[in-house]
């Protein structure tokens, strides 16, 4: 898989303990529908589709016996199927992938809004926020705050969130609605706040802080090979996507703006193309729609593999 350089979003799964280098998130643009990479290898990743379908319920998915999530997967397209007309088009399928997409990021902010939040107040503040998540640092020794390992900094990690704070925080006041909270943890969701996306993701790659990318620091955020060892043939193909249409203006480097036509391109609906991608595969009598059958006899591709082991065992009572 693809190697992703990690970044410092928040240091919230576990509030009350000293953030380390493992807490780290990855880069906010690669949850747009899975953690995973659609394409390893070059071969199709049958568990990114099944993150972009089932959102957060996947995890429970993985753990479940066949026949079970056989017959959970038969309930879901019930749902899917919002007209009742025995199909699912490509519209609903679109519309229960930003469901699940949605439901995540609504169930997210409403927990760590809690954490942060416990008394339920209107507006959480920044120095309350600072003091959970980094108060540490107030007794820590300098060198070690600023150490540097491979890109991770305590300090880095607080000045990123400050600065992400203040884009946030609407009406300057230095404290957070719960809406706003949500913007500030998924700054991807929001339109005012897109640019700081694009600015963390310059800077995790930029490693000689030019305020441009090469293909070297490009390749080098994916892969990291053995000194003699040749490249895969996925890499190469990167560096191909690099030249043709990453470097738009063909200098050798990405600029700011090219960054952000990579990462956000105008136009281009992440769960559109699942859903077409989706039907594509599933649809055997290219009806350009599928029927309950067809999508059970794709199992794997919308339930995925049993194998995969994310330590959650348990399903959403209110569903199924």
């Amino acid at each position: 898989m693809y190697y992703m350089l990690l970044i410092s979003l928040l240091i919230t799964t576990s509030v009350l303990a000293v953030p380390k280098p493992d807490d780290k998130k990855d880069r906010t643009i690669d949850r747009e529908l899975s953690s995973q990479e659609h394409y390893q290898d070059e071969e199709h990743n049958l568990q990114y589709d099944h993150e972009a379908f089932l959102g957060e319920d996947s995890k429970a998915f993985d753990q479940l016996p066949p026949e079970e999530s056989r017959r959970r997967l038969g309930l879901i397209v019930d749902k899917i199927d919002f007209n009742k007309d025995g199909f699912v088009n490509q519209e609903e399928l679109k519309d229960w992938i930003r469901y699940t997409q949605k439901r995540y990021i609504m169930e997210d902010v409403d927990r760590q809004w809690k954490q942060h939040n416990p008394e339920n107040k209107d507006k959480v503040v920044w120095e309350d926020y600072r003091k959970l998540v980094y108060g540490f640092l107030d007794s820590m020794d300098p060198k070690e705050a600023d150490k540097d390992d491979e890109g991770f900094s305590y300090k880095a990690m607080l000045k990123r969130d400050r600065r992400r704070w203040s884009v946030a925080d609407s009406d300057g006041d230095d404290a957070l609605t719960k809406e706003e909270f949500a913007a500030f943890l998924h700054p991807e969701e929001t339109g005012h706040m897109r640019d700081v996306v694009v600015l963390e993701t310059m800077e995790d790659i930029d490693k000689d802080k030019d305020g441009k990318i090469s293909i070297n620091e490009y390749i080098g955020d994916m892969y990291r090979g053995e000194e003699n060892e040749e490249e895969p043939e996925w890499v190469k193909s990167e560096r191909e996507q690099f030249s043709k249409y990453r470097d738009t203006n063909a200098d050798g480097y990405m600029t700011e703006e090219e960054v952000k036509n990579w990462i956000m391109p105008p136009d281009f609906d992440h769960a559109e193309a699942e859903a077409r991608h989706l039907i594509y595969e599933t649809d055997s009598d290219a009806d350009q729609q599928l029927t309950k059958e067809e999508i059970l006899n794709k199992y794997d591709l919308f339930v995925g593999s049993q194998a995969t082991d994310f330590g959650e065992a348990l399903a959403r009572h209110d569903e199924f």
